[in-house]
C-alpha cells in the first residue's frame, strides 16, 4: 500500500518514541486494510474514477488509528493527499498543492462557526477548475482547533454540508448524530461535485469496512452478498 495516508502513517511511526498500540490490537492486522487477517477486506477495495480530489489534514495520531476512515478515502479516490497538521509548521508541499491553479480548494467545515461571507453550500462547476476538498481529519474538538489555528486556509471558501441523513459510522461514535466520520463527509462532497458514482462507492466501501472491522471485533460472520458488498463487486 503506497497511497498518501499510508505514507503519512509510516512517517508518523518513524517519529514515534514508543510503539503506538491501538485498543483491541492484540491480534495481528493486515497492514493494508488494518483489519485482522481472517477478516481482511483488501479483496473488496474498489476502483472508481473521480474528478474531485481530497486533501486530508490529519491530527497527530489519526493516521495510526485502525478505525481512521481517511485511509478508505485514499483507497478509493486516486487524487488524495494527506498531511500531518501542526500549529507551528506548515508542510511546503501542502502550500504548493493549495496554490496549484488546477484546483479550487474548499475547506469543509460547519457554516455556523464561520463568517457568513465565506460560507458556500454548492460546488462551482463553471470555472474549469477541479474541486479540492480540504478535510480536517480529527475529533470535533481537534478539528475546531485546527480550523482556528490554520491561517493559510482563511482565503478559501468554506463548504458547509447540510445532509439530511444520520451518521451510519459505528466504530467511533460522536455524541451528536450530525457529526460525520471523514469518509462520510468525503462522500457528501463527491455528491455535490457530481462525482455521484464515486460517492456511492465510497459509502459502500465504508459499510464494508465497518462490517469487517466489527465482525472481527465480535467474531461475527461476513455476508459477501449483502447490499454493500454487492455494490462493490462491479468496481473490484
Amino acid at each position: 500500500m503506497t497511497h498518501a495516508v499510508s505514507r503519512l502513517r509510516d512517517e508518523r511511526l518513524a517519529r514515534s518514541t514508543k510503539p503506538f498500540v491501538a485498543r483491541g490490537s492484540r491480534a495481528p492486522r493486515c497492514p493494508d486494510c488494518r483489519v485482522i487477517f481472517s477478516y481482511c477486506l483488501c479483496a473488496w477495495r474498489p476502483s472508481v474514477e473521480a474528478n474531485s480530489a481530497m486533501c486530508l489534514l490529519m491530527y497527530d495520531t489519526e493516521p495510526l488509528k485502525p478505525t481512521n476512515t481517511g485511509w478508505l478515502i485514499a483507497d478509493v479516490i486516486k487524487d488524495t493527499y494527506a498531511f500531518g497538521w501542526s500549529r507551528l509548521e506548515v508542510d511546503p508541499e501542502l502550500l504548493a498543492l493549495l496554490d496549484d491553479p488546477q484546483w479550487q480548494p474548499y475547506i469543509v467545515f460547519p457554516g455556523e462557526f464561520v463568517a457568513k461571507e465565506r460560507v458556500v453550500t454548492q460546488v462551482r462547476r463553471d470555472d474549469g477548475k477541479r474541486p479540492l476538498f480540504i478535510l480536517l481529519d480529527a475529533t470535533w474538538t481537534e478539528a475546531r482547533k485546527m480550523f482556528r489555528k490554520s491561517p493559510y486556509l482563511e482565503r478559501f471558501p468554506v463548504l458547509s454540508l447540510e445532509p439530511e441523513q444520520i451518521s451510519r459510522y459505528r466504530l467511533r461514535r460522536s455524541r451528536r448524530d450530525d457529526h460525520f466520520c471523514t469518509a462520510e463527509v468525503a462522500a457528501f462532497c463527491l455528491e455535490l461535485a457530481d462525482d455521484s458514482q464515486a460517492s456511492s462507492v465510497l459509502d459502500a466501501y465504508l459499510d464494508v469496512f465497518s462490517a469487517h472491522y466489527l465482525g472481527a471485533k465480535f467474531q461475527n460472520p461476513i455476508d459477501p452478498d449483502d447490499t454493500a458488498h454487492t455494490q462493490l463487486k462491479a468496481f473490484l
